[in-house]
């Protein structure tokens, strides 16, 4: 039996494998971040070993038929290399580009950026987990100088008085997380949700509010107002341990409750009760989620919320505080060491000529030939195949076709490319347009360290080998650097890429040092920042300073904008996407489970909204953008606002319709409002199909 975690969300629950016969099982496991618990995802987490769709030999895109054909590893790897080579000798370094992923392990990641700098010389990295927590980091960059999800355990929101979610369905993204609601609850604590739809975290909580979609930061105004104008506000906190409260103040003093309610559509009675309620409590944690976040001012939204916190006192004291619920697996690690376009490992930023000096030292390299800062995801993919742009582009990790904004013209991008290589475990819908597709090892067959929610380092371990021709990403990797006649190294050993990692890390923000798979064995992982063996980690940051020069946080001032794209005659409604409970990310993976209900993309609408159309539940409807459209069944609910229409993005389409405005700080895309129409398809007598369009 195999102790390891789960392959899926940024809880990584423990879990243990077991080898029954030729069948690898899922047995529970006491761990402390799920208790033995795991949702439908983690308990057929094994669903795709055997799987028929498996990828188990490299596939070369035929020049002649158009189609993939199988190759062989010498083969594919050399074409690769060959056409780098090319490429760069014609354009320059920066026409081949990268783009990871948030759940690879932290040592694939490192060795990502490495093999971006270091074998590449190019610029053009970045990753899909810009698309997941690049505004909730920006925002705890800017307010506390660090960016870690949680600066506490996960268990200590069970302590606090009052918990405030906003943009967050964790019933459905992290089940087990669920369970500390009730808890709060039981010892009489009081829980808020903040979402455009009742989901089933909401149906956990004391007080909903059902804002419209993009409107999270009015609403954060709108208590501030409240908490300043009632006396609430933690004079003595502010005057010891922040800077900049006064801005903010005037700003807020302009967001009365009337007007709040004009622009959110939370009515203001409603609002003041809220307002009391912070005002009262001995202790207040604030946790944002995607909902918040992805939106063209996700990183104001988060830095309005980190100000109530602020305001009340909060960050620094026991179950108290402001924290971010990172999504994907490795979301937390995966934006440390360096597979973001601005960093290199340990948080280090790499326009920063110390950290160059350092890095390179590692390396073995020049710090002078290390490239500067590239483009953020969606500016680097929206740059392929043009004049500045790059003209091949290696893939691990990502299904973009299905998970980038504007996905109809990110899909024109990459078939601009004159080379597309994709890794994947899956022939995923990104891969099928690939010129070289290569086979990688998947969780329980390889080794590495992922860095949960919570900033607590995991080891994930191997239980079982891969398939027969397939190898790992740190195989391909190094594969492609000695084809490429890199003087750096590149191990293929997870734990020496780890002990390589360790020394890149050591005195940066997310410092590793101290972290060794034997530790991580030994005391169910460890809290980064730990800089030395002796180090216990660090499981709650901020007690005594914040991560700034004077050991301040900062109020930022912010203020409320309003969504790019708002809605008007032609596309009166707004649009909204998130996740289901069976189904994660791309669905690259769990769509291919067949112990998980896989229904496909539906439309979500409120009666009112189907009453105008004339559709009924499960009658065909379509939701059209500025960028496209979708036809879906109907799921006609009382639980969304009668203005939006809600669309998972687990399946092709959903992306097609969102936004591709970015967030002027973070880079990341308005994923979670736009303006949209929505239309019902009736069938007519002579069998074609009409819609009739809401105006």
């Amino acid at each position: 039996m195999t102790d390891t975690h789960c392959p899926y969300c940024s809880l990584q629950c423990g879990m243990t494998l077991a080898r029954e016969g030729r069948a690898l099982e899922v047995r529970a496991r006491d761990f402390p971040v799920n208790e033995g618990a795991l949702c439908r995802k983690g308990w057929t987490a094994t669903g795709l070993r055997g799987s028929r769709e498996r990828l188990t030999t490299p596939l070369l895109r035929d020049q002649a038929t158009g189609e993939l054909r199988a190759a062989s590893w010498d083969e594919a790897l050399d074409v690769v290399a060959d056409g780098v080579r090319r490429l760069q000798a014609e354009r320059g370094r920066d026409t081949v580009a990268i783009f990871g992923g948030g759940g690879l392990t932290n040592e694939k990641a490192y060795l990502l950026g490495k093999l971006a700098r270091a074998a590449l010389g190019t610029s053009r990295i970045d990753y899909n987990g810009r698309w997941c927590m690049s505004s909730a980091a920006t925002a705890g960059n800017q307010a506390f100088g660090i960016d870690r999800g949680l600066p506490f355990p996960l268990a200590d929101i069970e302590g606090t008085d009052v918990l405030v979610l906003v943009g967050s369905n964790l019933a459905e993204t992290m089940p087990p997380a669920a369970r500390h609601l009730d808890r709060l609850r039981e010892r009489g604590g009081h829980v808020v949700v903040i979402d455009p739809r009742r989901t089933p975290t909401a149906d956990r909580a004391d007080t909903f509010l059902q804002p419209v979609p993009g409107t999270d930061l009015a609403l954060a105004l709108g208590v501030l107002h409240l908490l300043d104008a009632a006396g609430a506000v933690d004079e003595e906190y502010l005057a010891s341990r922040t800077t900049g409260f006064d801005d903010v103040r005037r700003t807020a003093a302009a967001w009365w409750p009337e007007r709040v309610e004009r622009v959110t559509g939370v009515e203001a009675p409603q609002l003041r009760r809220l307002g009391e309620l912070l005002a009262g409590a001995g202790t207040v944690t604030v946790l944002t989620a995607r909902g918040a976040e992805q939106h063209r001012q996700g990183t104001a939204t988060v830095l309005g919320w980190l100000n109530v916190a602020l305001a009340l006192g909060m960050p620094g004291r026991p179950h108290a505080g402001y924290g971010c619920l990172t999504g994907q697996g490795n979301g937390q690690g995966g934006r440390e060491h360096g597979q973001k376009s601005d960093q290199l490992p340990g948080y280090r930023m790499i326009d920063d000529p110390a950290a160059r000096e350092h890095v390179a030292r590692v390396w073995g390299v020049e710090p002078e030939t290390l490239p500067g800062k590239g483009l953020s995801a969606y500016e680097l993919l929206d740059s392929l195949g043009r004049e500045d742009g790059s003209s091949a582009l290696l893939v691990f990790g990502s299904n973009i076709v299905v998970s980038a904004p504007n996905a109809t013209h990110v899909t024109e991008r990459l078939a601009a490319l004159e080379l597309l290589v994709v890794a994947d475990i899956v022939l995923s819908e990104t891969a099928a347009l690939a010129d070289v597709v290569l086979p990688v090892t998947q969780w329980a067959e390889e080794s590495g360290t992922m860095t949960n929610l919570e900033g607590r380092v995991i080891l994930r371990e191997r239980a079982v080998a891969p398939p027969e021709g397939v190898r790992s990403d740190l195989d391909v990797m190094a594969g492609l650097a000695e084809r490429l006649g890199s003087t750096a190294a590149f191990p293929t050993d997870p734990e020496e890429v780890f002990a390589e990692l360790r020394r890149a890390s050591a005195g940066g923000r997310a410092d590793y040092a101290g972290i060794s798979y034997e530790r991580i064995r030994a005391e169910d992982g460890v809290f980064w920042p730990c800089p030395t063996p002796e180090h216990p980690g660090t499981p709650r940051l901020f007690a005594d300073r914040f991560a700034t020069p004077d050991g301040r946080a900062r109020f930022v001032d912010v203020d409320h904008l309003g969504a790019a794209e708002q809605p008007d005659a032609s596309y009166p409604v707004h649009l909204t996407t998130g996740r289901v409970l069976a189904q994660y990310q791309s669905g690259a993976q769990t769509r291919r489970v067949r112990d998980l209900p896989d229904d496909g993309t539906f439309v979500e609408l409120h009666p009112m909204l189907a009453d105008r159309i004339g559709a009924r539940d499960g009658d065909p409807i379509v939701v059209a953008t500025r960028r496209g459209e979708l036809k879906a069944p109907a799921r006609v609910v009382t639980t969304i606002r009668p203005d939006t229409v809600f669309v998972p993005f687990h399946w092709v389409g959903a992306n097609r319709l969102t936004n591709d405005a970015l967030d002027p700080a973070s880079r990341m895309p308005e994923f979670k409002v736009c303006a949209a129409a929505v239309s019902a398809v009736v069938e007519r007598r002579d069998s074609r199909s009409v819609q009739v369009r809401v105006v």
